[in-house]
């Protein structure tokens, strides 16, 4: 996902959004141990998103705070 469109959504949107990649992660993982994984590039993508969802929280905790 861009940056642009993760700023958009909130906090709670956010949270939800970083579960559901780490699950597509998990799955990956799976099938890369099992020798069925396509697309290498994809975990590293899905990787950056998560620091990319992070990054946005610890902005938005930052402001919450201050």
């Amino acid at each position: 996902m861009k940056i642009k469109e993760l700023r958009e959504l909130g906090p709670d949107e956010l949270e939800r959004k970083k579960g559901e990649i780490q699950e597509q992660i998990f799955k990956l993982r799976f099938q890369n141990e099992l020798g069925q994984l396509e697309n290498f590039a994809k975990m590293n993508t899905l990787r950056k998103d998560i620091a990319r969802i992070e990054t946005i929280l610890c902005e938005l905790r930052t402001k919450a705070s201050a």
